[in-house]
């Protein structure tokens, strides 16, 4: 219910934001305001994006726990499409999002009430006589790890023993 309510209450807000700074510098300044912060979130999108994209990848390849690379790329990629959406808030959402400390605390955070899973990952690669050089098989096999089942409550009361 409060998801439905945010969703209603963002363009609200962003309209709002919009009467008061026009009224304040002027409708051609809020309109370049607007595509300024459009363009650095596209800027963002080109240059970090692919930036963000390598330390997933890196944070997926590296034996180490990934999350924390994982998180950030996306939280970069987050507050990149927040400035190319148009209004003030989600800019302000966004440009939020983008310092190191915000996403450091952040992530601390979805870690303290996240589960995570993992998968054990095992590959041998194999070369062959006939194969060209550089030609490679990869065998590989992997194991999913399903956490164990801990109820997340008490029982209620209310069944029959």
């Amino acid at each position: 219910m409060w998801a439905f309510a945010l969703v209603l209450a963002v363009p609200v807000v962003e309209i709002a934001l919009f009467i008061v700074v026009g009224g304040a510098i002027g409708i051609l300044q809020t309109l370049a305001l607007v595509f300024l912060s459009a363009l650095l979130g596209i800027f963002l999108l080109r240059g970090q994006g692919g930036q963000a994209a390598a330390m997933m990848r890196q944070g997926v390849t590296q034996p180490d726990d990934p999350a924390e690379h994982v998180v950030h790329g996306a939280m970069i990629f987050l507050a990149a499409m927040l400035l190319v959406i148009p209004g003030f808030l989600t800019d302000a959402f966004g440009l939020v999002l983008l310092l190191p400390q915000v996403r450091r605390r952040t992530f601390a955070g979805l870690r303290n009430r996240a589960r995570m899973q993992g998968m054990v990952f095992e590959a041998t690669v194999h070369e062959t006589r006939n194969d060209r050089p550089g030609d490679r098989v990869i065998d590989a096999e992997f194991e999913e790890i399903e956490p164990p089942h801990r109820p997340t409550h008490r029982p209620s009361g209310w069944t029959k023993h």
